[in-house]
């Protein structure tokens, strides 16, 4: 394999309860100082796959995992490990990242979402897991994931596993 090369896999959900499965089959292959760019329109399941990420990684259910777009970032502590939720919506670039302690957040040892990543793409770091979620119709959505060719294999073959 060639360092730094990446592979794709594009999934198809069929309803909300397949996108948090996905997101819950994600998190296992998930660890400490990783980062989930999201990207995708509102409504495009954002969200739904942070509530399945953060079941994954051991998030009470007494947390109600919420887009956090006007407090910017949320933190859950997972069983696994600390789930930090960045919303970007309202963000103009990345001059707004340092105000809020994104870096900090980077070392913090936990996992990093970030909706609405498009917005600071030259922030992401290079080995982030990208996933671009799609509209398609009202309960189907593409979902796109893009990583470490190492990474993406994890991922494929745990997702087949999983059904998804």
């Amino acid at each position: 394999m060639i360092p730094g090369e990446r592979s794709v896999i594009v999934l198809l959900s069929t309803s909300p309860e397949e996108t948090f499965r996905i997101g819950q089959t994600l998190a296992d292959g998930l660890r400490a100082g990783d980062v989930v760019a999201l990207t995708g329109e509102l409504g495009s399941g954002k969200t739904c796959l942070t509530q399945g990420i953060a079941s994954g990684l051991g998030v009470s259910k007494n947390y109600s995992v919420t887009s956090p777009t006007f407090t910017l970032i949320n933190e859950y502590p997972g069983r696994r490990m600390m789930l930090y939720h960045l919303d970007l919506y309202r963000l103009n670039g990345c001059d707004d990242l340092d105000e809020m302690g994104y870096s900090e957040y980077l070392s913090g040892g936990g996992v990093m979402v970030i909706e609405w990543a498009e917005k600071v793409r030259e922030a992401i770091p290079a080995d982030a897991l990208f996933v671009m979620l799609t509209y398609l119709e009202e309960k189907v959505r593409r979902i796109e994931l893009s990583g470490g060719r190492d990474r993406i294999g994890f991922w494929e073959k745990a997702l087949k596993e999983g059904g998804c």
